[in-house]
């Protein structure tokens, strides 16, 4: 990287140390597929990107390339190097590419040398050449790996114990998705190109690490609305399975931290108190509305007024007691059902069934 024009091909390295790197790409390309440790400041917005477009679909790369010119200059231009200069200062290590690695990164690479006086490598082949190494790593990984399934009833702590053990693969969190009905963040969940960056990367660092066995939460076919690559869904479904056993009381009150409390806060956190309790609550109501059909008409009426009263309570005293009524009855009525059909089609793949300290030992090797 010695090269005041130099061009990185060792993609291996970026994602294993979490190499800063700098997308000159506009934002709607941005937002369609990134990478964990990218941040978007663009070469062109997406307004002169789309402008760019058409007058080179009409008068050919010259033209557009003039036009790009007129369009980021002066003052743009300034303020464009100078965002990539105070991110340069914050990140001395970063790459940066835009999508196959062409003009607008190197334009980029080369403002920021003669007006900024930074040297910062790019990306040989850009966002595209880097996204197919992560699908290729990620097919890889999906082979190589020795998964072991944590399965268990909805709120046993299934992913309270996997944050116990070191060598885990966290879907839920890559997928930023409880995985149930209920599971929304505040936030949005990342595109599904997104979660597979983050899938092939998690991947890629654990293969580095030795490849121990990899323990990782049971999960349908789908966190949200992120779906699990087919072949590694149908891998966890032949993996070892070791099931996590709570009571219902304990179920009852990690739900209870898990949809009421933690999912509150999130929601505060993001929109303040008042509102952040609405968005909550309307999120919360729209969650059980969508599991009517499995319920049924009548008990999902029945299950939606607690609901409504344990809301109003919290809302008016701040009691969360309340909560605990409807949410005994969603596991029950609704959960366990699933549960009981899935563990019993699987019950040849059961290696060792307990308590949060059996299943630990057994999945340490003590």
């Amino acid at each position: 990287m010695t090269d005041e024009l130099s061009q990185v091909e060792n993609f291996r390295e970026l994602f294993l140390h979490d190499v800063p790197l700098l997308d000159v790409r506009a934002s709607v390309e941005f937002a369609a597929g990134a990478f964990p440790c990218a941040e978007n400041l663009p070469l062109v917005d997406d307004e002169e990107r789309h402008l760019i477009g058409i007058r080179y679909k009409e008068a050919g790369q010259e033209a557009a390339v003039e036009l790009g010119g007129r369009l980021v200059s002066g003052a743009r231009r300034t303020q464009r190097i100078a965002a990539w200069q105070q991110f340069a200062a914050r990140h001395p290590d970063a790459v940066l590419y835009c999508f196959r690695g062409g003009m607008r990164s190197q334009i980029s690479q080369a403002w920021l040398h003669e007006h900024a006086g930074v040297r910062m490598p790019r990306v040989k082949g850009g966002y595209k050449a880097l996204r197919r190494f992560l699908l290729n790593e990620l097919a890889t990984g999906i082979e190589a790996i020795e998964p072991i399934v944590l399965g268990g009833r909805t709120g046993v702590g299934k992913t309270l114990l996997l944050a116990r053990l070191e060598h885990t693969l966290d879907l839920e969190g890559l997928a930023w998705h409880r995985g149930s009905a209920f599971g929304r963040h505040a936030t949005p969940q990342p595109t599904q190109i997104d979660f597979e960056n983050r899938l092939a990367i998690a991947l890629l660092k654990h293969r580095a690490g030795g490849n121990p066995p990899l323990v990782v939460e049971d999960e349908s076919k789908h966190i949200g609305s992120r779906h699990l690559p087919e072949r590694l869904y149908q891998r966890l479904k032949a993996a070892p399975l070791v099931v996590l056993e709570a009571t219902l009381q304990e179920r009852v009150e990690n739900t209870l931290r898990e949809y009421v409390i933690d999912s509150l806060a999130e929601h505060r956190a993001l929109h303040g108190e008042e509102t952040g309790f609405e968005t909550w609550a309307d999120g919360l109501l729209g969650s059980l509305d969508r599991v009517r059909r499995r319920l049924g008409g009548v008990r999902h009426q029945a299950l939606r007024g607690v609901l409504e009263d344990a809301l109003a309570r919290q809302r008016a005293h701040g009691d969360l007691a309340r909560h605990r009524d409807w949410i005994e009855r969603l596991l029950v009525d609704y959960y366990d059902p699933m549960y009981d059909y899935q563990i019993a089609r699987n019950a040849e793949r059961i290696r060792v069934s307990g308590r949060a300290g059996e299943v630990l030992a057994h999945l340490r090797g003590n």
